[in-house]
């Protein structure tokens, strides 16, 4: 087997491969943008010296500052920062800051890690065929929060949203593109991509860069289209010496340089990203496999040896659900026949570390078994909260102090809210449109049905019966409380959001008229007084009653606006 279809591996090497927890602290930022290290020495006694590592040798290397892409705000109150502008690839490497009389073995214990994040719209398919999800992704977790995130349709901006998900199903359509960026760095927006084709087996992205382009041995500035499997899974052959483990699919176009990401004992395995894999002696191990830069589209489980192995297989790999509905997670294994340690529900969560706990019926939780199969286990949580939201596993009970981020376990659960956001904002003009969405943290597993309501009312009207409730145009009359509702086994709402119209116009006209109009019913002697009011004012100019008075408190807005200066500006000011 040749080095280009392949890797061949001793099964002791893989066995020992695993990734090391590292107490080093970790920022991850944008690619373009600016990130301050600060100094981690925890007494320097005068200005401290910045180092960087070459990694292929190991050598620490006094780092110095340019004035504009390298700064050092070398004061006690700064703490001695380090920043980066306009960050690239090439800034990733490890960074130290010491004392020049410090031990030359002081960076190794004591030293930052930098990761450069390149933004890529992430294509997933989901369960129905023909759409997949579209999810603002970064390739490694930002240490700053985004703010929000920002989507654009053949290039032209379409909403800003909490959530990295993009709100809708998509489908191949041709011409359309899609791209987004994180609000505050909207000038270093993701390459844009288009959904070429969608089937039961494949779908096929146009990249018009990025990392994607990478992975096809292409320059990640130029366009590439790359057809994906939906599902891989891993197809076992063996001897009695070694063992040939290949990443299969139903998908028969899938590019032949597509690389691949190999677990062992659910750890990613990064010295080989081939097909195939020939492993050699080694103890029995759970090998899984996935697309690179498909992670999220893991292969079941499969041991070297099914009568020594514990092998769970889930349903689903990734849940969204609703905050106070229900969720089903269901499990199919194979058990250790010689294992007697009794087998549970475990949730892993990682917060400032890693922590996992045994899920019990006390926390709101009922395990049962499913159909009666001893093979097969779910786990139903009810009344979900958002601090259900985390990963679950069922088996032995992990030993969290040994995983690392790569680690791939269970379920990974996601309990949201429902939110109501409104494009371009919550405060529009007449004859504006308005898009008002019904936001999630992530996108729903199940189909769902959406009832808008305003003012505490249903909407009855077709359109509002979708996830989007589209305004075009808006009018004074739209302007209300707004909430929707997701039906389930009980149906659950988001909080009301006020949108506010404000008239233009026309319509200041109308207004106009409906003031004159309850003012002569109100008031019938009011033409009587206006006469009145003309011989007046030619001998004096204070009113001659209180009639008068009450009239010339009533304030008109100008029946002519496109006489006036600016109409528009002017009559937004007379509401």
């Amino acid at each position: 087997m040749s080095a280009e279809t392949g890797c061949l591996l001793m099964g002791f090497i893989l066995y020992m491969s695993g990734i090391c927890g590292s107490s080093s602290p970790k920022v991850c930022a944008l690619k373009g943008s600016s990130v301050d290290l600060p100094c981690s020495h925890k007494n320097p006694t005068s200005s401290p010296t910045w180092y960087t590592q070459q990694s292929a040798m190991h050598v620490w290397n006094e780092l110095y500052a340019d004035g504009e892409i390298t700064i050092f705000n070398m004061t006690e109150e700064s703490n001695f920062t380090l920043t980066i502008n306009d960050l690239s690839e090439s800034n990733e490497t490890l960074y130290c800051c010491k004392e020049r009389t410090d031990d030359q073995n002081y960076c190794q214990d004591h030293h930052t890690e930098l990761y450069v994040a390149d933004l890529q719209v992430k294509v997933i398919p989901t369960t129905e065929d023909q759409t997949v999800n579209l999810m603002c992704s970064t390739s490694c977790a930002l240490s700053e929060k985004p703010a929000a995130y920002i989507w654009y349709r053949n290039r032209e901006f379409l909403y800003e949203d909490w959530s990295p998900w993009y709100q809708e199903l998509v489908s191949s359509e041709e011409g359309v593109t899609y791209s987004c960026a994180i609000k505050g760095h909207e000038h270093l927006r993701a390459p844009d991509v288009s959904v070429d084709s969608v089937s039961s087996a494949c779908f096929t992205v146009t990249y018009s860069g990025g990392r994607m382009c990478s992975y096809q041995q292409k320059p990640e500035d130029e366009p590439c289209s790359i057809t994906h499997p939906r599902e891989v899974h891993v197809q076992m052959t063996h001897t009695t010496k070694y063992f040939t483990v290949n990443c299969n699919s139903s998908c028969l176009t899938v590019e032949p340089q597509t690389p691949y990401s190999w677990y062992w004992n659910r750890e990613l395995f990064t010295n080989c990203d081939k097909q195939v894999m020939t492993i050699f002696g080694g103890q029995p191990e759970l090998i899984s496999c996935a697309v690179k830069g498909h992670e999220d589209l893991l292969s079941d489980d499969v041991c070297t040896d099914n009568n020594l192995c514990w092998t769970v297989n889930y349903a689903s790999r990734r849940i969204c659900a609703l905050e106070g509905s229900s969720v089903n997670i269901s499990s199919e294994y194979n058990f250790n026949k010689w294992d007697p340690i009794p087998k549970t529900w475990y949730k892993i969560t990682r917060r400032s570390d890693l922590k996992a706990e045994s899920v019990s019926e006390d926390a709101g939780s009922i395990i049962r078994y499913y159909d009666n199969r001893k093979d097969q286990h779910t786990l139903t949580i009810n009344h979900l909260k958002k601090s259900d939201s985390g990963a679950y596993s069922f088996g032995h009970k992990p030993n969290a102090e040994d995983w690392t981020q790569d680690h791939v376990s269970g379920v990974i659960l996601v309990v949201t809210g429902l939110k109501v956001t409104m494009a371009p904002s919550a405060e529009v003009i007449e004859d504006q449109r308005v898009t008002l969405t019904c936001s999630t943290s992530c996108p729903l597993t199940d189909n769902k049905n959406y009832i808008w309501h305003l003012n505490g009312r249903p909407l009855t009207l077709p359109e509002s019966q979708n996830k989007h409730l589209i305004l075009d145009p808006v009018s004074v009359q739209d302007a209300g409380n707004y909430s929707c509702v997701v039906t389930t086994h009980q149906n659950i709402s988001s909080t009301e959001e006020n949108l506010t119209v404000k008239a233009r116009g026309k319509s200041l006209l109308i207004m106009n008229a409906v003031k004159l109009t309850l003012l002569s019913l109100l008031l019938p002697g009011v033409p009587f007084m206006l006469y009145l009011k003309k011989k007046t004012l030619t001998s004096t100019a204070e009113p001659s009653n209180k009639m008068e008075m009450l009239y010339e408190s009533i304030a008109l807005s100008p029946m002519n606006p496109a006489a006036q200066a600016d109409p528009a500006e002017q009559q937004e000011d007379a509401l």
